[in-house]
């Protein structure tokens, strides 16, 4: 399937869908067609609304839609998304309240880069930039990147990660959800080697797979049952010439989302036919529960071939963060080298993705770290979802988090290569 041709298949098939919602809608809200009053076609011009949406999103990428943030003085201040650093395959941004005091809580969050944008966190952004400075990973749909910018495997973007920590200095606590929190892990225990006086302050990991073994789920039996040869023949496609990343290897985001429809096809498949019907009897609106749900799961990027692939195959099938053998740019990462940053993890008791004993095992891989910098959280109830934007995360996760944050914002230790660095300035004073 590594061809233009099945990529372009694909988007023949979601614009024809598009094009036939439209046309019914169209067709079926005709003015004369109202002297003679029908159900048929009012349920068919609520097919066309429904479907038309629906096929519309999966190739527009939502937008935050945070625009304004009610502060201590009782008003309205804009929020403005400033790019802090800007990189072919994904950006550093800002949430900037115009007006209001810098904050002295400063947060990365880690979005994940598997198959959503970054736009999937737009409530945890919403419930932390009440009392914080909040700066997200805005990952770029790989379908946009020319084939000139190169490839983006799980080494360069744990690189990525350690030059965006560097960008917004050592006073900042990063917060991974999910996906990338064996990689931010990676990132911080290289960070610490090579730049220790640059390292955050902490590093909270929620819901990801440290070490997928400790507790297999779905996801990690299917990482082991198929081959990398597998997996390239029928999930690596190149994309068609209508993008600029014309050519490109990707994991095409469509073909992800018919694999997370598939899981819940049931469910779906309801959920679509309850609104074409509350459509149809004008109970439904713009912004109904449906569209807000569906209008971002629906919204899906293309992932590179190659992140795709090391992923599945160096941090599922060998396990190589979880064995310490991570090798980034030619140098074996030591997660024990993390000495003076306060680690926390987060896990969701009914997580199905990422199973409870997945995230905790990088307690055990941060030697270096006395017991009192370590901390962990088992949510119980929670699934994936709810660890980081759910009520769970609102009630109990996101407090223990800003409470770990301000027990570990003093001032930092000096780490032993620090010390040696600054002994002979020190000595020649």
């Amino acid at each position: 399937m590594r061809y233009m041709m099945t990529y372009d298949l694909m988007e023949t098939v979601r614009n024809t869908n598009q094009w036939l919602g439209a046309t019914a809608k169209t067709m079926a809200s005709y003015p004369a067609f109202a002297m003679v009053p029908n159900p048929a076609l009012q349920w068919m011009a609520a097919w066309g609304e429904v479907t038309e949406r629906s096929f519309e999103r999966m190739v527009a990428k939502p937008d935050w839609g945070i625009r304004t943030f009610t502060c201590e003085d009782g008003k309205d201040h804009l929020v403005n998304i400033d790019t802090v650093v800007e990189k072919p395959f994904g950006d550093l941004i800002h949430f900037n309240v115009s007006g209001r005091e810098e904050q002295p809580r400063k947060i990365m969050l880690v979005a994940p880069m598997s198959g959503h944008y970054a736009t999937l966190l737009r409530s945890t952004v919403k419930s932390l930039i009440v009392n914080c400075e909040v700066y997200v990973t805005d990952w770029h749909n790989a379908r946009d990147i020319p084939v000139s910018e190169g490839k983006f495997d799980i080494e360069d973007y744990t690189l990525y990660l350690m030059e965006f920590m560097r960008a917004l200095g050592e006073d900042v606590h990063v917060i991974a959800i999910c996906q990338p929190a064996p990689l931010t892990l990676a990132a911080t225990a290289y960070l610490a080697e090579l730049h220790p006086d640059e390292q955050p302050r902490t590093l909270t990991l929620i819901g990801g797979p440290i070490d997928p073994n400790a507790n297999a789920t779905d996801v990690t039996d299917f990482g082991h049952r198929v081959t990398m040869g597998q997996l390239e023949e029928t999930m690596i496609q190149r994309v068609g010439f209508k993008y600029k990343g014309v050519g490109r290897k990707v994991y095409p985001g469509l073909l992800q989302l018919s694999s997370f429809m598939s899981m819940n096809a049931d469910r779906h498949s309801k959920a679509f036919s309850d609104q074409i019907v509350r459509v149809s009897k004008g109970e439904a609106s713009d912004h109904d529960a449906h569209n807000r749900f569906y209008d971002e799961y629906l919204a899906v990027m293309d992932m590179p071939a190659e992140f795709y692939l090391s992923t599945v195959d160096r941090i599922f099938k060998k396990g190589e963060i979880a064995s310490n053998n991570f090798v980034v740019d030619g140098h074996k990462v030591d997660m024990g080298k993390i000495t003076n940053v306060a680690v926390k993890t987060v896990e969701g008791a009914k997580d199905d993705i990422s199973a409870p004993g997945q995230c905790v095992a990088a307690l055990d891989l941060c030697t270096g770290l006395s017991d009192d910098m370590k901390a962990s959280h088992l949510e119980p109830e929670a699934g994936h979802y709810g660890i980081f934007a759910g009520k769970s995360w609102r009630n109990n996760i996101r407090p223990l988090v800003l409470e770990f944050i301000d027990q570990n914002s003093g001032s930092k230790k000096k780490s032993p290569k620090a010390r040696t660095k600054a002994a002979p300035k020190a000595a020649a004073e």
